[in-house]
């Protein structure tokens, strides 16, 4: 149920974007249908619109409409708001690590590489 109602929302986006396409799509399969019923320059064949009077005026209205269409999303102003260095401080009462208890700087830095993993790639010659 829930990967048709996926399917059936997918088609309707597909169909929205490419609406204009399929507006041309159906005026190249049915164009001797379009000539005869709605071209107005039907006593002008030298013009050899073949219907594509209707075809524009299609067009523009889908894009009349669309550009008429209000907009979904509104435009939200973000501001970053850092905090200052002075306000952040460590309190008075802040407990610290008596010297026997600390450790030495060597002993706090562990790194132990894997040079036959991470390496840059060879040149195959």
């Amino acid at each position: 149920m829930t990967r048709a109602f996926a399917w059936f929302l997918s088609a309707l986006i597909l169909l929205q974007t490419f609406s204009q396409e399929l507006m041309v799509l159906d005026y190249q399969v049915h164009k001797e249908r379009i000539t005869e019923l709605f071209c107005v320059n039907k006593a002008k064949p030298q013009l050899h619109c073949n219907g594509k009077c209707h075809l524009a005026k299609q067009l523009r209205k889908a894009a009349d409409a669309e550009s008429k269409a209000p907009v979904g999303f509104a435009k939200v102003k973000y501001e970053a708001v850092a905090p200052l260095a002075s306000l952040v401080s460590a309190p008075i009462w802040w407990p610290s690590v008596s010297p026997q208890y600390a450790l030495p700087v060597a002993a706090a830095y562990a790194f132990t590489p894997a040079h036959s993993i991470f390496h840059p790639p060879s040149l195959q010659v």
